[in-house]
């Protein structure tokens, strides 16, 4: 196991939460075993089969969401597939085992008179809280690219951060003036923080919590939880949801998909095309004010050139407009 999770570091460059669920999976794939008497992952892995990973697998059906169900079986997929390349096994048993479909769900964002309220009512608060927030939706970044930012990748006075987002790739995002302001009054309180930091990787990270420690993914969204009721909000938000309201407000002022997917970090631009997919009630405004003939345009499309002719043709035979002079 330990092996396998070095594999999953240092090659797959996977993040700490995907290890630790990884690890979590595996743990259970074990304990299925041992329940259900079949052979132990320890000693008698070989004789594991596509069934014993269907078996596992729909013991979570019904009670697991059908992304926790692929999640784990990607684990499993992973796991012997790096037992495959160590030739620890010929074959990968759970390669034949197909992921159960899921349906994925639009992304929530805040609108911006939310993304506005939000703010305002927590002006108040904690001046770490309100720079971990403005700098999530002023630069769309990952609460896992947040909460490992060094305070060296920060460059105010030209206003941006450079971020390394998933499989180690870098990339700089521009930080708006709101984030620039809020990250400046933050950073007093953190050199205070920076004192009871107990290593280096502490002292160098931005956002640290009030034991001088580095702050975790997990602590931004109990944060956020506070603040959200604090706000009045109705909607289930998370740190993500930041994200998403960065990626959609950026679509609806002008920017295109090619721009927001580099800020985003996005390999495929199908995946920025989730995150900006326009609610209907937008789209109904787009279409209001772009088609001619949508019912709310007043003003008539130009036609033309040929179609201008015509009807000059047409109104000149009916006595609509005199004759062209002859020159």
């Amino acid at each position: 196991m330990r092996l396998f999770v070095r594999h999953l570091v240092t090659e797959k460059l996977r993040s700490g939460e995907t290890v630790r669920a990884y690890v979590a999976d595996l743990q259970g794939f074990s304990e299925y075993l041992s329940e259900s008497g079949k052979p132990n992952e320890l000693n008698n892995i070989q004789k594991i089969d596509q069934f014993h990973v269907r078996g596992f697998l729909a013991k979570g059906f019904g009670r697991l969401k059908k992304t926790s169900v692929g999640r784990k079986l990607a684990a499993l997929r992973t796991f012997f597939r790096f037992l495959v390349r160590e030739k620890v096994l010929a074959v990968n048993p759970a390669a034949a085992v197909k992921a159960p479909k899921t349906e994925k769900p639009l992304p929530k964002a805040l609108t911006a008179d939310e993304m506005d309220r939000f703010f305002v009512r927590n002006s108040e608060t904690n001046k770490r809280d309100i720079a971990i927030f403005e700098l999530l939706y002023s630069s769309g970044l990952r609460v896992g690219e947040l909460t490992t930012l060094k305070i060296q990748d920060l460059d105010l006075s030209d206003g941006w951060v450079r971020v390394i987002g998933k499989g180690n790739k870098e990339r700089y995002v521009p930080v708006g003036s709101r984030a620039v302001e809020a990250l400046n009054e933050y950073l007093p309180t953190r050199a205070m923080l920076e004192a009871k930091a107990r290593s280096a990787s502490e002292k160098d990270a931005l956002f640290l919590n009030s034991r001088g420690g580095q702050l975790s993914s997990r602590s931004v969204a109990r944060i956020l939880k506070t603040q959200v009721v604090c706000a009045g909000l109705a909607k289930n938000v998370s740190p993500h949801s930041f994200r998403h309201s960065f990626a959609t407000h950026m679509l609806y002022g002008g920017a295109d998909l090619r721009s927001i997917q580099e800020l985003l970090g996005h390999a495929s631009l199908s995946t920025t095309q989730r995150y900006t997919k326009a609610d209907l009630a937008k789209l109904m405004e787009v279409y209001d004010r772009a088609h001619p003939r949508s019912g709310v345009r007043d003003e008539k499309p130009p036609m033309s050139e040929k179609s201008t002719r015509k009807k000059q043709a047409s109104d000149i035979a009916s006595g609509g407009l005199p004759l062209p002079k002859k020159e």
